[in-house]
C-alpha cells in the first residue's frame, strides 16, 4: 500500500493544493446579487482539501528519501545510502526545493487553523475569517506555483545513479533538524495577522475584535521566531566552531528583521486591544513583518545576499519571488494607502501611561528594525548600482544598535510601572525605586568585570529590566482579585521581559571571553584566563557515516578539576569533508569550549592545534530565548471563552 505514494503521487498532490488554494482564494470574494455567492462557505473546506493534499505530497517525498529513491533529484543530490535515518527524514527540509515544500505545508496548516475558528452567531467574524482564508489562499496559490514551476521536489533523474551525493555534513546536527521548522513556523505564523489585516481594512473593521482574534497569532509566531533564531544561533555557537554565537551574517539578519517588527506589533496590538488607538500603526506593522519575511525569503533564494546560508542563485527563482512579493506586498500597500485615510483612533491617552510607553517602545524596535534592514541590503543595492563590493558587519550594527538599544532597556524598564491612560509620576517612582537601587548595586560589579563601557552600561539596563519586571508582577499579584492569579498577559510579559534581561546579560558576559589558539602535545598543559588545560589523549573512533578523531581535554583550577571535554574532528567520505566537532561545558556561569584542529608533525614529534574559550554566561543568552518564547506562549489566551467577539 505504501509504494502507492511514489514521487509521482506526491506530484500530482502538490498540482491539486495548487487548485484547491486558488479555489479558496477566489470563492470568498465571489458576489451573487451584493451577496456571498455559493462558494463562499465552502472556503473553510478548500482550506482543509488543500493542507490534506500538501501532507500527502510531503509524505511522498518523506517516504522516497527514507527509501533512497535516487530516481528524485532532490533525494540524490541530498541523500546516500550510508546516511543514517534520522538525517533522511530532517534533511527533505535541508535543501532548497524540501524547504520551500515545508514552507508551503506550514502555510497551509495555518489556513486550516484558521478555518477552524468558531463564528456561530458572529457576523463581523465570519465575514473576517472568509475574506482571510481567501488572501491566504492566494498566497499558498502563489506559492505552490513557485514550487511547482521553479522548485519541483519530485523532479526525475534519469539515468539513477547507484548512490546519492550524500547531505552536508554540517548540517546532519540535530539542532540544525528543529532550526528550520521553527522557523518557517515563525516566519509563515505571521500571514494570519497579514492576512486579517487585509480583511480587515477591506471590510473597515479594525476594532477591538480584530485585535483580540489576532494577538494569539502574533504571540504563537513571534514564540516560536524567537525559539527558531535563539536555536539558529546556538548551532552557530556549537557547530562552526568559531566560539560566536551572531555574525551579523545578511541571512541571519533576514530572521531578526521580523522578529524586530514582529515585536513592535506584539506591543502596539496591546494598545488597540485596551484603548482601539494606534489602529492604523498596528494594521501597517501587520502588513510589514510578514512582507519582511517574504522579503527575506526572496533575497535569501534568489542569491543576492552573499552568505554560507544561501540556498541558490537562481534567476528564475529570484525573478519569480520578486514578482510574488510585488504582488502580495505592493498589493497590501495599496489597499492600506486607500483604506488609512477613512479610520482615525478613538482614544487618546496622556505622555505618562502605558499606552505612551508601549508606543515609545514601538518606535525604538521599528528604528532597529530599519537600521539592520538598511546595513543588510546596502551592499547588494551599491553593486547592483554602481558595481562597487563593499562590506557591513559587526563594528557598523554593533555602533548603531547598542545606542538604540539603551533607551529601549529604560523604557521596558518603566513601561510595566504605568498605569493605562492616565499615570502619576510621583507613584510610578515609587514603584520604580527599590529597582533604581537594585540597578546603581549592579553598577559595580557590571564596570569591574566588564572591559567594555557600553557592554556593562547593557548589562545594568538589564538588571534594571529584570527587576522593574519582577516588581510590576508583585503589585499585579497584590491588585488582583484573586491572589497570585494575575492574568496571563502579566505573567507572560513578565517572563518575555525577563528573558530579554537574560539574554542580555549573556550577551555582555560574552564581551568579558578569552580565547587563544595553542599547539599542544599529548601531557602538555596550557593556560587560559585563570584555568589550566591538559590535553590527556587523542584517539581515533568510527562513526556512522564518517572516521572521528577524539581528544581528550582536562580542565581544572588550582590543581581542582573542573571538566572533560571531548572535542573531536570527524572525516566524512560521502560527500569528502572534514569538520570540527565542538566540545562544550555549560556552567551557570559561563562555557568552557574547545575545538580540535589539524595535526602538526615535527620530526617524531606530533602536536594537535586546540581552538580553546571560556566564554562567560555565554549559556544565558540561549536560556534568555526560551524564556521569551516561554512567555510569549503563556500570554496566548488559550482555552478562554469569547462570547460575540467581545475582548479577551
Amino acid at each position: 500500500m505504501m509504494d502507492f505514494f511514489g514521487p509521482e503521487e506526491g506530484h500530482y498532490a502538490l498540482a491539486l493544493a495548487c487548485v484547491l488554494a486558488l479555489f479558496q482564494g477566489i470563492a470568498p470574494f465571489l458576489k451573487r446579487q451584493g451577496r456571498p455567492s455559493f462558494f463562499s462557505p465552502l472556503t473553510p473546506g478548500f482550506a482543509w482539501a488543500h493542507a490534506l493534499a500538501l501532507l500527502l505530497a510531503f509524505m511522498c517525498l518523506m517516504l522516497a528519501a527514507l527509501r533512497d529513491d535516487f530516481s528524485v533529484q532532490n533525494i540524490a543530490e541530498n541523500s546516500a545510502l550510508a546516511k543514517p535515518l534520522f538525517y533522511k527524514i530532517t534533511g527533505i527540509w535541508g535543501n532548497h526545493e524540501g524547504s520551500i515544500l515545508l514552507w508551503i505545508v506550514l502555510l497551509g496548516l495555518c489556513s486550516a487553523c484558521v478555518s477552524f475558528i468558531h463564528t456561530r452567531h458572529q457576523n463581523t467574524l465570519s465575514r473576517l475569517k472568509r475574506h482571510a482564508l481567501g488572501v491566504l489562499g492566494l498566497i499558498s496559490a502563489g506559492f505552490d506555483l513557485f514550487c511547482l514551476l521553479t522548485s519541483n521536489p519530485f523532479a526525475r533523474l534519469f539515468p539513477m545513479p547507484a548512490d546519492g551525493m550524500g547531505m552536508n555534513p554540517l548540517l546532519q546536527d540535530p539542532g540544525l533538524a528543529v532550526h528550520p521548522p521553527l522557523l518557517y513556523a515563525g516566519y509563515v505564523g505571521f500571514v494570519v495577522p497579514f492576512a486579517f489585516a487585509i480583511a480587515a481594512l477591506i471590510d473597515g473593521q479594525l476594532t477591538r475584535l480584530w485585535a483580540t482574534l489576532v494577538r494569539p497569532w502574533v504571540l504563537v509566531a513571534w514564540a516560536l521566531l524567537t525559539c527558531g533564531i535563539a536555536l539558529g544561533s546556538w548551532w552557530s555557537y556549537y557547530v562552526l566552531g568559531w566560539g560566536g554565537y551572531w555574525f551579523w551574517d545578511p541571512v541571519e539578519n533576514a530572521s531578526l528583521i521580523p522578529w524586530l517588527s514582529g515585536t513592535a506589533l506584539l506591543h502596539s496590538i496591546l494598545v488597540v486591544e485596551k484603548r482601539q488607538s494606534l489602529r492604523i500603526w498596528t494594521a501597517l506593522l501587520a502588513l510589514a513583518t510578514f512582507s519582511f519575511s517574504l522579503s527575506g525569503t526572496f533575497l535569501v533564494r534568489s542569491g543576492i545576499l552573499n552568505s554560507v546560508h544561501s540556498f541558490a542563485n537562481d534567476p528564475t527563482r529570484g525573478v519569480f519571488i520578486l514578482t510574488l512579493l510585488a504582488l502580495v506586498v505592493g498589493g497590501a500597500l495599496t489597499l492600506f494607502a486607500w483604506r488609512a485615510p477613512s479610520l482615525h483612533d478613538e482614544s487618546s491617552f496622556t505622555p505618562l501611561s502605558r499606552e505612551s510607553a508601549l508606543v515609545l517602545n514601538t518606535l525604538f524596535l521599528c528604528t532597529l528594525c530599519a537600521v539592520v534592514l538598511t546595513g543588510t541590503l546596502y551592499p547588494p543595492f551599491i553593486q547592483l548600482l554602481l558595481g562597487h563590493t563593499l562590506s557591513v558587519g559587526k563594528p557598523f550594527f554593533d555602533s548603531t544598535t547598542i545606542p538604540l538599544t539603551i533607551p529601549l532597556l529604560i523604557a521596558m524598564g518603566i513601561g510595566p510601572a504605568l498605569p493605562w491612560l492616565h499615570g502619576s509620576l510621583r507613584t510610578t517612582c515609587k514603584r520604580l525605586y527599590p529597582a533604581f537601587l537594585c540597578t546603581c548595586a549592579a553598577c559595580i560589579p557590571a564596570f569591574v568585570f566588564l572591559p567594555d563601557r557600553m557592554a556593562a552600561l547593557c548589562a545594568v539596563l538589564a538588571v534594571w529590566v529584570i527587576y522593574s519586571s519582577v516588581l510590576a508582577l508583585f503589585h499585579q499579584l497584590r491588585v488582583a482579585t484573586h491572589p497570585f492569579r494575575p492574568s496571563r498577559k502579566i505573567w507572560g510579559m513578565t517572563l518575555a521581559h525577563i528573558g530579554v534581561g537574560v539574554a542580555i546579560l549573556g550577551l555582555c558576559g560574552m564581551s568579558a571571553a578569552h580565547h587563544t589558539i595553542v599547539a599542544s602535545r599529548l601531557g602538555e598543559h596550557q593556560s587560559l584566563d585563570g584555568l589550566d588545560w591538559q590535553l590527556v589523549s587523542v584517539t581515533d573512533h568510527p562513526g556512522p557515516n564518517y572516521d572521528a578523531r577524539v581528544a581528550e581535554l582536562r580542565v581544572s583550577r588550582h590543581g581542582h578539576p573542573i571538566a572533560q571535554l571531548h572535542p573531536a574532528l570527524r572525516v566524512f567520505s560521502h560527500p569528502h569533508q572534514t569538520i570540527s566537532q565542538v566540545a562544550i561545558r555549560s556552567f551557570l556561569t559561563g562555557d568552557l569550549y574547545a575545538v580540535l584542529g589539524s595535526t602538526e608533525h615535527e620530526g617524531q614529534e606530533t602536536r594537535y592545534i586546540l581552538r580553546l574559550h571560556h566564554n562567560p554566561l555565554a549559556p544565558w543568552i540561549w536560556l534568555g530565548g526560551l524564556i521569551m518564547a516561554g512567555g510569549g506562549l503563556m500570554a496566548c489566551p488559550f482555552g478562554r471563552k469569547r462570547t460575540q467577539g467581545t475582548p479577551s
